[in-house]
């Protein structure tokens, strides 16, 4: 399976520490099965940050068993809570090497604000998200989970 990381920095080796902070799984290197939104967030990071340019970074991901792996199959009550808690929280208050699932996107971001601030119930936030067309995202957070990704190559776009 290949998975592809939108970026605006050039870098040969994954590093936490420039993981961002108050995520939707957590702090953690997030990648997407869809190459279209990876550009997207190249984009947008080169746009909002400046860089070193725009690029698609290319994996190949073979998972290993032994991974502790969380996925949610759509945006539903488990998922908003997960994504509210990493969001508010900050770092990863879970034990996950992966986790994976739909995108809190700019479209999404008003709803769950809201559910947040707690002006929108888990019912009415999750109606309203109904609506949006949803990407993926897998992250991950733990080295071992990231020696199950074999750098394939960099497009610039």
């Amino acid at each position: 399976m290949f998975l592809y990381h939108g970026t605006n920095a050039a870098f040969s080796k994954i590093d936490f520490s420039h993981s961002k902070d108050k995520r939707d799984f957590g702090k953690g290197f997030y990648t997407t099965t869809i190459y279209e939104q990876a550009e997207k967030w190249a984009k947008n990071q080169f746009i909002r940050f400046g860089g070193d340019g725009r690029f698609v970074k290319i994996f190949d991901f073979n998972p290993t068993k032994d991974l502790k792996v969380l996925e949610f199959n759509q945006m539903n009550s488990a998922w908003l809570e997960f994504v509210k808690k990493n969001r508010t929280k900050g770092g990863a208050f879970h034990d996950y090497d992966i986790v994976k699932g739909p995108v809190a996107n700019d479209n999404t971001m008003r709803t769950i604000a809201l559910y947040i601030s707690g002006i929108y119930t888990t019912e009415q936030a999750i109606q309203q998200l109904s609506f949006f067309k949803v990407n993926d995202q897998i992250s991950f957070h733990t080295e071992k989970a990231l020696s199950c990704l074999k750098w394939k190559e960099d497009r610039e776009i």
